[in-house]
């Protein structure tokens, strides 16, 4: 029985793959264009704008503070009401980007503020343009605050993209519910799917692990 069941998984290989092959291939899109839209919110965030600041810290508190299936079923489902018609897979890339948006959003905006204020006050006083103060004074000193709880959070977004399967997106976990109707053994099965789900995210664990243990002795250097 139990071998019978190990020849139908090993039969549904080229279906994980494949499913696998989405996971990584929608998280990876989204996290760079979430990345890139977090960081440029967070910068505006911290600008001294207090209008932006809001608006932004709004949209920000809406998304982190509702279930990301709400939103994803939103957005492929809603929004065709108002003849925005989405596929599966670009309804899935525009929920995981705003999502990944506004996390990075918190934490770059942590990052900039933990930059002492004399520091900033120096650059001013040499003269540096704010985009210049940003760019060669404020983000070096922020990225060593910013680099761990990052790829933290890329961590758990690759662990969110799993609710894409809920409108019909065969990623790793969708490929999971297809198999388990043919093997009837759901323990293994999705034993299986986490595992995947492991080898994906274990790399961006070390990173953290090691970006951790760096800013900890880098910390420990100046305390000394």
């Amino acid at each position: 029985m139990i071998w019978q069941q190990f020849v139908s998984l090993a039969g549904s290989y080229p279906l994980a793959l494949r499913g696998l092959g989405m996971t990584v291939m929608l998280s990876v899109i989204s996290l760079v264009l979430g990345t890139l839209i977090g960081f440029a919110l967070g910068i505006v965030r911290t600008g001294g704008n207090r209008l932006m600041a809001g608006v932004i810290g709004a949209w920000v508190d809406l998304i982190r503070g509702t279930p990301f299936l709400v939103q994803i079923f939103l957005i492929f489902f809603i929004l065709p009401e108002f003849g925005i018609e989405l596929d599966a897979f670009t309804a899935g890339i525009i929920a995981l980007t705003n999502l990944a948006a506004c996390f990075i959003c918190e934490i770059v905006a942590a990052g900039i503020r933990s930059v002492p204020t004399g520091q900033v006050e120096a650059a001013l006083a040499s003269g540096l343009s704010r985009l210049q103060r940003m760019r060669q004074v404020v983000l070096p000193q922020a990225m060593r605050i910013v680099l761990p709880p990052l790829v933290g959070q890329y961590v758990l977004l690759i662990k969110d993209s799993s609710v894409v399967s809920a409108i019909g997106l065969t990623d790793l976990t969708r490929v999971g519910w297809l198999v388990v109707q043919r093997v009837p053994n759901g323990l293994l099965v999705f034993f299986l799917v986490g595992v995947g789900y492991f080898i994906v995210c274990y790399p961006l664990i070390l990173l953290a692990r090691r970006l951790e243990s760096r800013l900890g002795a880098a910390h420990g250097e100046v305390q000394l």
